[in-house]
C-alpha cells in the first residue's frame, strides 16, 4: 500500500497518497484578463493576420473583413480598433519598422565608436545590412512577411517613399555619413546611388519572389537569408569602391 512521506508537506503528497481522488485536485486557475491585456492581444492577432495578408495582397488587395473573417471577430471590431484600412496598415507598418530602425541605429552608432572615426565601407555596410538580415534569420515567419511588405512598400511610388521617409530616414542617413568618411574623394552623388543599388538588392530579397529558386535550379533559395548575409555586404562593399574609384580616376 502507498504511504506518505513524513519528509514532505502533505499538500506536496500526491492525491491517491493523501487518500484524494485525483479528479478532486484542485487545478491553478488561469489569471482572468484585464480588459487591456484582453485588448492588447486581440490587437497583436489582428496586426499579425493583417501583416500575413497584406504581405501577400498588398493594401488594395485585403478588405477589413478579410481581416477579421481570419482573426474570428467582426469586422466592426477592427473599424473600433483602427478606424479604417489605411490606419490599420500604417499601424501594420509601423510596428516591426521602429524595431529595425533602432536596431540598426544603435549598431551603426557603435560601430562608429568601435572604429575611432576611420569606418570601413564594408564595416559600415555590414552593420546596416547585417542587422536587419538578422531579424529575418531568426524572427520567424512574422519578420519575413514584414519584410515582403517593405519591399512592397518600397516599391510603390504614390505613397511607399513617403512611408520610407518616416521610418528609415535617420538611419538611412547614419549610414550615407559614415560612407561618405569611408569613401573620402568619392562623390555624393555615386554614394548615394550605391545606396541605391544597395537597398535595392536588399529589397528584392526580402520580397522572395522565388526567381532566384527557379533561375539556379534550386541552388539558391528566396528565404535563404543566412546565404545573403555571407555576401551581400562584401558585394555591395566592391560595388561602391569600384564606382568611386572609377570616377576618381575619369576626373584625373
Amino acid at each position: 500500500m502507498n504511504r506518505l512521506d513524513p519528509d514532505v508537506p502533505i499538500s506536496k503528497q500526491p492525491a491517491l497518497e493523501r487518500g484524494v481522488p485525483a479528479a478532486a485536485e484542485k487545478k491553478p486557475r488561469r489569471k482572468r484578463q484585464t480588459k487591456a491585456e484582453a485588448r492588447a492581444e486581440t490587437t497583436q492577432q489582428i496586426l499579425d493576420v493583417a501583416e500575413y495578408l497584406f504581405s501577400r495582397h498588398g493594401l488594395h488587395g485585403v478588405t477589413l473583413k478579410d481581416v477579421a473573417k481570419q482573426v474570428g471577430v467582426h469586422h466592426t471590431l477592427l473599424n473600433y480598433y483602427f478606424e479604417d484600412k489605411q490606419k490599420l496598415f500604417n499601424e501594420v507598418f509601423a510596428r516591426r519598422a521602429a524595431v529595425t530602425s533602432e536596431r540598426r541605429m544603435k549598431v551603426l552608432e557603435a560601430y562608429d565608436e568601435e572604429c575611432g572615426g576611420k569606418p570601413t565601407v564594408e564595416g559600415a555596410l555590414h552593420a546596416f545590412l547585417d542587422t536587419d538580415l538578422d531579424l529575418y534569420i531568426s524572427g520567424g515567419e512574422g519578420w519575413r512577411n514584414y519584410g515582403a511588405l517593405s519591399a512592397q512598400v518600397a516599391n510603390t511610388p504614390e505613397w511607399g517613399a513617403e512611408m520610407m521617409d518616416q521610418h528609415f530616414d535617420p538611419v538611412v542617413l547614419k549610414l550615407i555619413d559614415l560612407l561618405k568618411r569611408s569613401l573620402p574623394d568619392a562623390s555624393e552623388e555615386d554614394i548615394f546611388w550605391g545606396y541605391h543599388f544597395t537597398t535595392g538588392a536588399l529589397m528584392l530579397t526580402l520580397a522572395r519572389t522565388g526567381r532566384i529558386d527557379k533561375l539556379s535550379g534550386g541552388l539558391c533559395k528566396s528565404d535563404d537569408y543566412a546565404a545573403v548575409k555571407a555576401r551581400m555586404a562584401r558585394f555591395m562593399a566592391a560595388g561602391f569602391e569600384q564606382i568611386c574609384a572609377s570616377r576618381k580616376s575619369a576626373n584625373a
